[in-house]
Parts: structure tokens; sequence; C-alpha cells
């Protein structure tokens, strides 16, 4: 199904870049320069951007029936499992191991003061 569905929305883009291309250009591109006031109105709908607009919209039908197939293909399975890939449990975290206790208390109180080392 997924595969039929596919096929048909690879159909649709390429018919809809066709008669897109095909559409004579209107000028003023993105509606730029236009202003013409309360006279400029929009010619009645051609042939082609009625077939543009059926196109669209059936391209945006088969983008989200896709969209749902491939959600409900997911929904329990993961990639890994549909490759075949085997899985590597996931390592028991070991007890950290602390630091030498001794090594970590400050030095005795003796009579002598604290100096730094020589520099030689």
């Amino acid at each position: 199904m997924q595969n039929i569905v596919l096929t048909v929305h690879l159909l649709l883009a390429l018919a809809l870049i066709a008669v897109v291309l095909l559409q004579r250009s209107e000028g003023g591109g993105l509606g730029i320069g236009g202003g013409g006031g309360p006279q400029a109105s929009r010619p009645p709908l051609t042939g082609l951007a009625k077939m543009t607009w059926a196109l669209a919209i059936a391209f945006i039908a088969t983008s989200l029936t896709l969209t749902v197939i491939a959600a409900q293909q997911s929904a329990t399975t993961s990639v890994l499992d549909r490759l075949g890939v085997p899985t590597v449990p996931a390592p028991t975290p070991a007890e950290p191991s602390l630091p030498d206790a001794d090594g970590l208390l400050p030095p005795p109180a003796d009579d002598a003061p604290l100096t730094p080392p020589r520099a030689d």
C-alpha cells in the first residue's frame, strides 16, 4: 500500500512541476507592483490554474497519507529491529571507585610553618 501511494505521490510531484512551468507568467512576481486600485482584479482561473490547484490538493493528500502510514508502521518497532541487527544489552553501571581517602586529608598541624618548597 505504501509503495502505491509513494508512486502516485512522485507522479503528482512531477505533474505539478510540469503544470507550473507551463503556466504563462503574469508579470509582477509575488504581486509586487500591482497596486492598480479597485479596478485591478484577478482574471478568472484558467484550465492550467485549476489543474494546478487539483494537483496541489492531491499532493498534500498523498503527503498526509504517507505520514499516517509511516506512523502506523513505526509505532512498535525500531529501525534496528527491522534490519535484523542484534541489540546489545545496556551495560550495568558498576559501583564508582572512590579515591584514596588518605590523600584528601589536610596535612597534620605541626609547629613548623607551612612554607612552599625551595626553588633550586
